[in-house]
């Protein structure tokens, strides 16, 4: 047995068991602090549907904590299934799910709404994210044939406009510039089960549009000729690139814009099992989703600091000692 296949499940394991944890300490720690009794009691009233004891504590789990818990774990499971996909297709280490101008899209849309006022930030971001991904598949694609190095520059192109357009608005937006840069550092005070549930689901679409192609996916990561395999690379390329855009814009209209998980942790993985895609996406979709649990757990802890800055602060310097010990 190759050293990858015994290490698979061991390494599931320890994830899930990471991810259970996560999620217990996100409900129970807060202002308020709860037990694990008062935990079960509201859960057994819920499928009961008897009436809590304690209205105050089930208002807290129920509505406010298990949501943002699922929507923090469902970001970035979403996230890093969609860069373990941009990696693997575009050959480049490097590529992140905001690689085509996604983030910058979604930005710039919540920050016209924010700026005057129109109270929509949620569809804005997501079809400037959408219009941004036009316009870098529109500059990327060369008559039929989609080169990964032409999208990566389109990509970043269009996200330095886009950047510039941003900051524009944060110099005319007046009072309202501190929440243009909040929402542009990511949170999840707004998590309901709305988004709870649009962000599962947008998790669940990441990692099925992988694992549905993963042996195509190791074809082409392999650098090699996939023509000579039987894969048609182009429509590969865009079925998933556009699947796993598609995702990432759903995610940032939704929380904002928060990096490095996509980044990180598929980087991390790999190094621990190698390339092979089927079990990437899947130690992806549970490792991010625990990664993301435990950062949004330190951002509340250390006063609702923007779930950006913690996820730049834990991921940068990881990210720094793999490039290190990669060279």
């Amino acid at each position: 047995m190759k050293r990858s296949e015994s290490l698979f499940l061991p390494l599931l394991f320890l994830l899930a068991l990471l991810l259970a944890a996560a999620f217990g300490f996100s409900v129970l720690i807060g202002d308020l602090p709860l037990t694990a009794g008062q935990v079960a009691e509201v859960l057994r009233a819920r499928m009961g549907g008897a009436p809590p004891s304690d209205a105050v504590a089930e208002a807290v789990i129920w509505q406010v904590r298990i949501p943002r818990a699922l929507t923090a774990a469902s970001v970035g499971a979403a996230l890093s299934c969609c860069g373990a996909v941009f990696q693997g297709l575009l050959l480049n280490p490097l590529a992140e799910p905001y690689t085509l101008g996604v983030a910058s899209g979604a930005a710039l849309g919540a920050a016209l709404s924010i700026a005057f006022g129109l109270g929509v930030v949620t569809p804005l971001a997501f079809a400037g994210s959408l219009l941004s991904l036009g316009l870098v598949w529109l500059l990327g694609r060369r008559t039929d044939f989609i080169e990964p190095t032409r999208l990566i520059l389109a990509g970043v192109i269009v996200s330095s406009i886009l950047s510039a357009g941003i900051t524009l608005l944060q110099v005319l937006a007046g009072q309202q510039v501190a929440a243009i840069v909040l929402w542009l550092l990511g949170s999840f005070t707004r998590a309901d089960w709305a988004m709870a549930r649009l962000t599962f689901l947008a998790s669940l679409l990441a990692l099925f549009l992988g694992l549905s192609r993963h042996r195509e996916l190791d074809i082409v990561a392999s650098g090699g000729k996939a023509a000579s395999f039987g894969v048609d690379e182009e429509r590969l390329r865009l079925f998933l690139l556009a699947g796993a855009s598609l995702v990432t814009a759903a995610i940032v209209s939704g929380c904002g814009v928060i990096g490095f998980v996509g980044l990180v942790v598929p980087h991390l993985i790999r190094m621990i099992l190698g390339p092979s895609h089927g079990r990437l996406l899947l130690l992806s979709w549970v490792g991010g989703a625990a990664l993301m649990l435990g950062a949004d757990l330190v951002a509340r802890l250390l006063g609702e600091l923007p779930i950006g800055v913690v996820t730049a602060l834990v991921g940068g310097p990881i990210f720094c000692v793999l490039l290190w010990r990669r060279c």
